[in-house]
């Protein structure tokens, strides 16, 4: 999978969404840890504005959420505070190019709990080969993994709230990937499979 431009930036599904139905509360972390079952898999599907369609019985279990509270929320009701908005840049970036994505995401569930997933993200296409949703496969993580993730995570978000405009810091983040991407000389994918 080529990496994708860092000057490619539009808007996102969140930021689509009508204001009468953004989500009216913020949930603070508690710091707890939240875990599944190795032989557990998370699954949701959106439509393509990230909207939620469907999501498993794990998945509502480890958010804590009913399928009534998930079904047509937008898929960030569970994005942590520590993910850098990068790495949701470069998930959508890749996706709506028509390729999957592999990526370690740290979630926040209903009550403010987290949880650690490997998730597997692709576009689903009609007979046409057009786009019409999204599908999430997440797993447990290695714990080393996360911790490499975390580590890297924190300084991407350090880069992000560095800036006072958003959209530059955003970008400012997005640069540092793709620099220690070139440093590597690996892809994207690469990298992560390797953590």
């Amino acid at each position: 999978m080529a990496f994708l431009n860092p000057g490619t930036w539009f808007s996102r599904a969140a930021e689509k969404q009508p204001a009468q139905q953004k989500l009216s509360r913020v949930v603070q972390p508690t710091g707890v840890e939240r875990t599944f079952d190795e032989s557990e898999f998370m699954v949701s599907k959106t439509d393509l504005t990230g909207r939620i369609t469907y999501a498993n019985e794990t998945f509502q279990r480890v958010a804590g959420y009913s399928e009534s509270e998930l079904i047509g929320m937008p898929h960030s009701i569970i994005r942590h505070p520590d993910m850098p908005r990068c790495v949701f840049k470069l998930l959508w970036d890749t996706v709506e190019a028509k390729h999957e994505i592999f990526a370690y995401v740290v979630n926040l569930a209903k009550n403010g709990d987290h949880y650690w997933v490997f998730a597997h993200v692709t576009p689903s296409f009609d007979e046409n080969g057009n786009i019409v949703g999204y599908h999430s496969n997440r797993r447990v993580p290695n714990r080393d993994a996360i911790e490499k993730a975390a580590e890297l995570y924190k300084l991407l978000r350090q880069e992000e709230e560095r800036e006072p405009d958003r959209k530059a810091g955003l970008q400012n983040s997005y640069t540092m990937v793709v620099d220690l991407l070139d440093k590597e000389g690996v892809e994207y994918d690469e990298f992560i499979l390797a953590l």
